[in-house]
């Protein structure tokens, strides 16, 4: 048996180089909270979740004074039983947020070490799907300041040129005239066989607006329409999924497999975008996926490419991984070790144990906001 012997936490904060605009925010910089989870045969993994634009600290608060009494001492083999025994000691301190965000960072960091453990790659220690590579597709466009149609057009075959069969751009912040010269744009240079998907980041408040827009894109083909209300509002989602015909996704900070199962019963997404770093780790991820397979419903996992490659490769009903070609938007990437490469669409699998990277200890220091503890 092995034990747990520590469980250390810490928060990053990375600042963007520029500022970067969603349909209804801006973003100057990112928190990243990491886990690190210690057996006593000497093995380590690591965790980690975007924290917020402030505050990422609740996170790593969470995992010391609430997570870490819970494990120490465990067997670390136990992933399904430490998932439930965190779960309950929190229900009184958020079942989503900050909280859900704690036990997954540790629930990937106890996956992510027991895979070390046994010498092999994080998909294959989950059950391979996949052994080579998995698809994905190129997410960007996002707004910055003089950024002109053309400009995101040029973006966008950027991306084509690097053999992506397809691309996501951000919707829901410009005028109706504005946002149709930006995806008329887009569709024009990318072509007829290059999947656009649509991404409006919680645009609109009430389904006319996002029924004005989805009729103005309906023409451009959009593969999806993603986020289009607060993800709170199930049944506008549902709405609007019976009144277009191109498909709704969501579910990127949905946490927990009830809030999963709404989503598919109301029918309110035919594309489900879970977030392991979000919804309770790989453990629940991996409840989630089951339970959409039994409706038909695929996965596409929202962000953290270096950690979806190996769940989209362990899920048969997973269809491919959101990808970022630069560590612009998510500059997690400055802070590992090892990068992903990707030819042809397709991101090549890792080969080593575990998640195949590490954390960069110099890039940590640099941004930290306090120390490992």
């Amino acid at each position: 048996m092995t034990r747990i012997t520590d469980v250390r936490a810490r928060t990053v904060n990375v600042p963007l180089d520029s500022p970067t605009s969603f349909s209804n925010r801006q973003v100057l910089k990112r928190d990243y909270a990491l886990v690190e989870v210690m057996g006593d045969d000497g093995v380590r993994g690591i965790g980690f979740c975007y924290g917020g634009n402030n505050a990422g600290a609740l996170v790593t608060q969470a995992v010391r004074d609430l997570l870490r009494p819970v494990l120490i001492g465990q067997d670390a083999h136990r992933a399904e039983g430490l998932w439930q025994e965190m779960y309950q000691e929190s229900l009184l301190h958020g079942r989503t947020g900050s909280v859900m965000r704690a036990i997954s960072i540790i629930d990937t960091a106890l996956w992510d070490r027991n895979a070390r453990a046994a010498n092999l790659p994080l998909y294959k220690f989950l059950g391979a799907s996949e052994t080579d590579s998995v698809p994905a597709y190129a997410s960007g466009g996002y707004y910055l300041e003089g950024k002109t149609p053309q400009k995101l057009a040029e973006e966008m075959t950027g991306y084509v040129a690097k053999g992506f069969k397809a691309v996501k751009m951000k919707v829901g912040r410009e005028d109706l005239a504005g946002e149709e010269a930006r995806l008329a744009a887009v569709r024009e240079a990318v072509g007829p066989n290059v999947q656009v998907m649509l991404d409006a980041n919680n645009a609109w408040r009430d389904l006319p607006s996002a029924l004005a827009f989805m009729r103005m894109a309906e023409p451009y083909s959009p593969y999806w329409i993603e986020e289009p209300f607060s993800p709170d509002d199930i049944d506008n989602h549902r709405r609007l999924a019976e009144r277009t015909p191109v498909p709704v996704a969501t579910g990127e900070i949905e946490a927990g497999r009830w809030r999963f199962k709404e989503l598919l019963d109301k029918e309110a997404a035919m594309i489900l975008q879970t977030d392991a770093a979000v919804c309770g780790g790989i453990t629940e991820f991996r409840r989630i996926a089951a339970t959409a397979a039994s409706y038909g419903v695929e996965l596409c996992p929202h962000w953290f490419h270096d950690l979806h490659v190996h769940l989209v490769a362990a899920t048969p009903n997973a269809s491919l991984v959101e990808f970022f070609a630069d560590d612009q938007v998510l500059n997690f990437r400055k802070l590992i070790d090892t990068q992903l490469e990707f030819t042809e669409g397709r991101l090549r699998l890792p080969r080593t144990p575990g998640l195949g990277f590490d954390f960069d200890e110099a890039a940590l220091t640099r941004y930290a906001i306090e120390p490992w503890s």
